[in-house]
């Protein structure tokens, strides 16, 4: 007969589990209320303020470890660097906001968005002619985007197979996607050069520089929503005889098009706040123009930076519009992922909500 000896517990295990104690459930939730307060207001106040609330947070790991056991302090020690990792990534985003919001609200007002450059100097105008820009031009990308970006999906989902063609596809992609925006300025550019001559400047040309940078979006978020529509979708249809191209528009599309149209959306929010390739190629004006084909176009993100970088005399009315043009690009690109944001939730499938 053999008898198999087991190892003594651990020290620390054997206490943990003498421990039946725990810490009062409101104690901890109130030290970390008063910590994030703390916090918060010595960031806007003084910084001691701050690390001494970021210290009281410290006090519940170490009290749960009295009182506890290890396990309990271990599991409160990591819940505090989670949350303490996800409010540093929180500062530089609020003090984003915070800036844009307090010099661009007092900036806003019914002349600032009715009224272009035209004509202005010093106080007075407005972004009107660079919203109208910033409209024509992302919505000529997106014309020029999403068919491209759409068809080269189904291509490599419903046609591709794992060929050559496809994995070369994918790999350009994904080449596509890293290239600086600076680059498909230049390639627009480059590209109405040799048919229009030096010195181009069109908003059609805005248009394709940004189609550049979004394509690949549109490519790779089509691509993963074509993948999660089930093969047994498509094997029903084929059996009913239906020939595969009307598959895709009458199966496949439909069932994949809540997310086609969320990942649409957060392409356009991408490129619409670009600056490189619009200066290069879109040009500055300080007039509205609604010819995409015809002359210099404006936009909100050129506009800011040319109000930044040459205010004129004086230059605080050049630099109050600027805040206030970056606080509605800000805006846009907000309502623009909310949009997407509504789309995937109403119009997705009941189960994937």
């Amino acid at each position: 007969m053999t008898t198999t000896l087991t190892p003594p517990p651990q020290q620390d295990d054997l206490a943990d589990s003498l421990r039946t104690r725990s810490l009062p459930a409101a104690a901890p939730r109130a030290i970390h209320v008063l910590a994030v307060v703390l916090v918060v207001a010595g960031l806007f106040t003084d910084l001691r303020l701050a690390v001494l609330g970021y210290a009281l947070a410290w006090v519940v790991p170490l009290w749960s470890r009295l009182v506890e056991g290890r396990r309990k302090a271990v599991d409160r020690l990591v819940t505090l660097l989670v949350a303490s990792a996800f409010g540093l990534a929180l500062i530089p985003l609020g003090s984003i906001m915070w800036s844009v919001l307090e010099k661009g609200l007092p900036v806003l007002s019914s002349e600032f968005f009715t009224y272009s450059m035209r004509n202005v100097v010093g106080e007075g105008g407005g972004i009107y002619h660079a919203i109208v820009g910033t409209l024509l031009i992302t919505a000529g990308a997106t014309v020029i985007s999403v068919p491209i970006g759409l068809f080269t999906a189904i291509y490599l989902i419903e046609y591709g197979d794992d060929s050559r063609l496809s994995t070369w596809i994918r790999f350009l992609v994904d080449v596509m996607t890293g290239i600086p925006s600076i680059v498909a300025g230049l390639f627009a550019y480059a590209l109405f050069v040799v048919f229009f001559g030096d010195g181009v400047r069109m908003g059609i040309g805005g248009a394709v520089a940004l189609s550049v940078l979004m394509i690949p979006v549109v490519v790779r978020s089509c691509e993963e929503m074509l993948k999660l529509v089930p093969n047994e979708l498509r094997e029903a249809s084929y059996a009913l005889g239906v020939p595969k191209w009307r598959t895709i528009v009458k199966v496949v599309l439909p069932t994949a098009l809540a997310g086609i149209v969320t990942g649409i959306t957060l392409a356009i929010a991408r490129v619409i706040g670009e600056t490189a390739p619009l200066l290069v190629i879109a040009g500055a004006t300080d007039s509205v123009n609604f010819n995409l084909f015809d002359g210099r176009m404006a936009t909100l993100p050129v506009f800011t930076y040319s109000s930044i970088m040459q205010p004129g005399v004086p230059p605080e009315p050049s630099i109050e519009r600027a805040w206030g043009a970056a606080l509605v690009l800000l805006i846009i690109v907000m309502l623009l992922n909310l949009v997407a944001r509504l789309v995937s939730h109403f119009f997705s499938p009941q189960g994937e909500r």
